[in-house]
């Protein structure tokens, strides 16, 4: 009976055990889907039909029975795929793409939007509209599930497989890719587990080539997965849940009840946790993809690093500001028709951008000022009297310039409310006394320390940050399973601060 028991924990759903990478039976699993992999990676159909059954089992002990409205997606876009390219007549190719627009962004608005909408509508009308969720009551009806039909529950990665399925429909449209013969294969392209629940989002053009590639895995490459793997696992465990539970939650939760100082800290402890967390989950994500032959693309390039807005965002979430480049900004027409409506445009991209992260008026504001921001950007560019400094001080100071701009802006994004935005700020700008900062420094060493140094090691050269992943890629097997026990044994020590999930989950 105990036997069963663990049988059942193991192969069923748990909101409270979700299958992430922090967790050991996360890799625990990898290392029983790799091992049965080298059984089947030499045939390619089987392959990939074994990996979207893995990813398929990998998405519903993340996310439970919602890996439905993944198959929905899936099979509404390799249809609606099939149906454009098969079609002759311009107007019927766009049918299709509407379908699945209408499809895609349906789902994506239901679960995302309905409270929000259902929020505005109340404000502006003076009703009191209550929303339901019809389709968690659909599923407390037929699976048995426990559902709150009063809240609608976010499906994990719902935002990260849209916005590739829509992709894929679009590109098929427009002429760039071929559409995917095999449902297996197209399956396994929208759901292969390491990116599926956080990115990075995957285009078709990089990927599906290599649906049909034979494995391959060099001694360096596996190397380079390997550190990547622990990067984004130190990255997560030890410096982004550290920061969280010991320090930047707390404040978040209460600003009022800290000093300026101590707000101020937070802002700058969140800034390099979301960077951690969040770079974390995809160096993780692309190291076990490579594991199993695949490449998929960069999604961070040392983000605050940036000297100019425009540049931040050519850094930070890769595939999400190529994709609403590509896919939103450009099709409204880019740069192409004037000055006014680039402005126009790119305000309506990053309000857009905005709100993919969430249905709240912090998201909102975000977004509409970093749409500002970039519009400033352009208009302004670089002030004649910084274009005659030396080039290196002209970058610091644009750099200081847009690093202080991202942070300002994260404190909406991260506050629960636009009362504790207020109350943050109002703590920032009236209670911190410089003459206490030695002080309060002093109570906070080991959060201070933390910040400062994984600033630092963000900032180090891109060339010395290389070498070391040089060097560690050239070390004997052995010197690398030695490191990756340390490490192990590292994660083990500070996994009482408690496991929190990825950030981006939420979105």
């Amino acid at each position: 009976m105990p036997m069963a028991f663990d049988l059942h924990s193991l192969l069923n759903y748990s909101p409270e055990q979700p299958l992430l990478f922090t967790r050991p039976f996360f890799w625990g699993f990898l290392a029983v889907v790799l091992l049965l992999y080298s059984l089947v990676y030499r045939k390619i159909r089987l392959r990939n039909l074994y990996l979207f059954l893995v990813s398929l089992f990998f998405y519903y002990k993340t996310g439970g029975f919602f890996f439905i409205l993944l198959l929905i997606s899936t099979v509404t876009d390799y249809l609606a795929a099939r149906r454009v390219h098969a079609a002759r007549r311009p107007a019927t190719k766009k049918l299709w793409v509407a379908f699945s627009l209408v499809v895609n962004l349906g789902l994506l608005a239901y679960f995302k939007y309905t409270f929000f909408f259902v929020d505005l509508y109340n404000r502006l009308t003076g009703a009191h509209g209550v929303p339901h969720d019809y389709l968690a009551g659909l599923s407390n009806a037929i699976f048995h599930s426990h559902f709150d039909i009063t809240a609608i529950f976010l499906p994990v990665g719902i935002s990260f497989y849209t916005f590739q399925t829509i992709s894929y429909t679009v590109d098929v449209y427009r002429g760039k890719t071929e559409p995917v013969k095999r449902f297996a294969d197209f399956a396994f392209f929208v759901s292969f587990f390491p990116q599926l629940v956080a990115g990075p989002i995957v285009r078709a053009a990089q990927f599906i080539p290599q649906l049909t590639a034979h494995y391959s895995l060099s001694r360096r490459e596996f190397g380079h997965a390997l550190f990547l793997i622990l990067a984004g696992l130190v990255k997560k465990m030890v410096i982004a849940d550290f920061l969280a539970v010991n320090f930047v939650d707390r404040v978040f939760a209460h600003p009022a009840a800290f000093t300026g100082i101590e707000n101020l800290l937070a802002v700058y402890g969140y800034a390099l946790q979301i960077y951690c967390d969040f770079s974390g989950y995809t160096d993780i994500a692309i190291g076990v993809a490579l594991l199993f032959g695949f490449r998929i693309p960069l999604n961070f390039n040392a983000p605050y690093k940036a000297v100019s807005l425009t540049d931040f965002w050519h850094r930070w979430h890769i595939s999400l500001s190529s994709w609403l480049r590509d896919y939103l900004y450009i099709p409204l027409g880019g740069n192409r028709k004037g000055k006014l409506r680039t402005y126009l445009n790119l305000m309506i991209t990053m309000v857009l951008g905005g709100l993919w992260h969430g249905a709240d008026y912090r998201f909102l504001i975000w977004g509409t000022m970093h749409g500002a921001g970039l519009v400033v950007d352009k208009l302004l560019g670089i002030p004649r009297w910084l274009k005659e400094r030396p080039a290196r001080w002209k970058n610091f100071l644009t750099g200081l310039l847009t690093f202080h701009f991202v942070l300002f802006l994260w404190i909406f994004f991260r506050a629960r409310s636009m009362e504790d935005v207020r109350a943050m700020l109002w703590q920032i700008t009236h209670h911190t006394y410089p003459a206490a900062f030695v002080r309060e420094v002093q109570a906070r060493a080991l959060i201070f320390a933390v910040v400062v140094a994984g600033f630092f090691l963000h900032w180090l050269p891109a060339q010395w940050q290389e070498n070391l992943r040089g060097l560690f890629i050239r070390l004997p097997l052995w010197v690398k399973m030695l490191i990756t026990l340390l490490i192990v044994l590292l994660l083990v020590a500070v996994k009482g601060n408690g496991f929190r999930p990825f950030i981006y989950f939420q979105f």
